[in-house]
């Protein structure tokens, strides 16, 4: 099939589908559905929010494991992209940011997307890395401040931006109120809006900028393209793929999702959540959860004499197929999935959906 779209540039990697695989975290994407984007033609990521939660030392001393285990993702992935580019996504509210950056730059990450809370100094921790950096924001006024903050303390400018929308799934950079009743900027505005005020600062070198959350379909990364994105973020999609790292009853539990399943929760983390019901989730709304003993304490802003459960185990319960009991973290397109299909083939669908232009009327956001 003849290559409709453009290629995606960030600093001096190029790949050819403009699509970037999004980080999902406690190990729903890992080596195997990283390497597979890359290794088909996008960006493969890997996320590293508890990434060594299922070894055996976790207990004992999380953050190393973590450590460790992000070191041998990325080399088991680097292997099976073949030389393709590998991304880690770290989020700026865990605990061992900084220790997490490092760890993915000795491991050779090619990018780091970084998201839930602004990186301002990611810039300093990476200090003479040749690792592209991108933050991950929701909104235009998010850009300028990481811009200029890194301009002036660092002489750095993002190697790319990644606007995230309300649709995304997981964390979300919104407030819980406009989530629920719709009143959040619609994703393209926020595109619009961030590339008019980066203007004046990029002095003609106008910085790519990715979009994600509420993307689903080919037309729809066309829509976003010829809005002013170079690229597109995708997760939902991802999960329901044979190499997607999580198990197959997870994967099942996407294919059978209605839209009415969907749910915005309250996270331990501190942000609002976008997931699927499921008893654990009707067990929280209840009231029937209560505050934790935590060995972990991952992310800064989770109290544990308040959280009323681990999210972290949570997230890793339904990873592993107990999807009754665990977590379930989706975007708001879940109810659209379908089937399982691979990774190659979603690639060649999207290409099919982005040429024919079907159900122009579709718009994400």
């Amino acid at each position: 099939m003849h290559k409709p779209w453009p290629f995606l540039h960030i600093g001096d990697i190029e790949v050819p589908h403009p699509i970037v695989q999004g980080g999902m975290g406690v190990r729903i994407s890992i080596h195997g559905l990283a390497s597979a984007v890359s290794r088909a033609g996008g960006i493969g990521t890997i996320a590293s929010a508890a990434i060594g939660l299922e070894e055996p030392d976790a207990f004992q001393n999380l953050f190393q494991t973590d450590r460790r285990v992000l070191k041998e993702e990325l080399k088991k992935a680097r292997q099976l992209a073949g030389g393709k580019p590998i991304a880690v996504n770290i989020m700026v509210a865990q605990t061992d940011y900084k220790e997490m950056v490092e760890a993915a730059i000795e491991g050779g990450a090619d990018i780091i997307f970084s998201g839930a809370g602004l990186p301002m100094n990611l810039p300093k921790i990476a200090y003479g890395a040749t690792t592209k950096l991108v933050p991950i924001i929701s909104s235009a006024r998010a850009g300028v401040l990481i811009f200029r903050n890194w301009m002036k303390k660092y002489n750095r400018r993002p190697d790319a931006f990644v606007i995230e929308g309300a649709k995304a799934g997981g964390h979300l950079g919104f407030k819980y109120e406009e989530l629920v009743k719709g009143t959040y900027t619609p994703l393209l505005r926020i595109l619009r809006e961030t590339r008019e005020a980066l203007k004046p600062l990029e002095k003609g070198e106008p910085i790519p900028i990715i979009v994600a959350g509420g993307i689903f379909y080919g037309w729809e990364i066309r829509k976003a393209l010829e809005a002013g994105a170079q690229g597109v973020q995708m997760a939902t999609r991802f999960v329901a793929t044979q190499e997607c790292d999580a198990a197959q009853s997870f994967k099942e539990a996407y294919v059978k999702a209605k839209e009415e399943d969907l749910i915005i929760i309250q996270s331990p983390v501190g942000m609002p959540g976008r997931a699927l019901r499921n008893p654990f989730v009707e067990a929280i709304l209840r009231g029937e959860k209560r505050p934790i003993t935590c060995p972990y304490h991952c992310i800064k802003t989770c109290n544990p004499h308040t959280a009323p459960y681990c999210i972290a185990l949570a997230l890793l319960l339904a990873k592993r197929g107990d999807v009754k009991r665990g977590l379930i973290f989706a975007g708001a397109r879940v109810g659209e999935v379908k089937s399982i299909t691979t990774v190659p083939r979603l690639f060649q669908d999207l290409m099919r959906e982005y040429q024919s232009g079907a159900n122009a009327s579709s718009s994400p956001g």
